[in-house]
């Protein structure tokens, strides 16, 4: 393999890593299951799961009612 396969290998790795732990686990703590097993096959998966709106129940909108509450309680100190 020459070194521009070699570069364009590693790139491409590096992207799908990079994905895999910002992109994915977001789109798993939204509640997108589906979309985020599908979306190790086919990333824009990823993509379009961390763009949709939370599904009830799910971690990350218990995460943001939690982070409104503190900011609520900072503010009316």
């Amino acid at each position: 393999m020459s070194w521009w396969e070699w570069f364009l290998w590693f790139s491409f790795v590096s992207i799908y890593i990079t994905a895999l732990f910002t992109v994915a686990l977001l789109t798993f703590k939204k509640g997108r299951i589906v979309l985020g097993v599908l979306g190790i096959f086919m990333p824009l998966l990823w993509l379009i799961g961390a763009v949709l709106p939370a599904k009830e129940g799910s971690r990350y909108l218990l995460d943001q009612e939690i982070r409104t509450q503190r900011q609520i309680e900072e503010y009316s100190r």
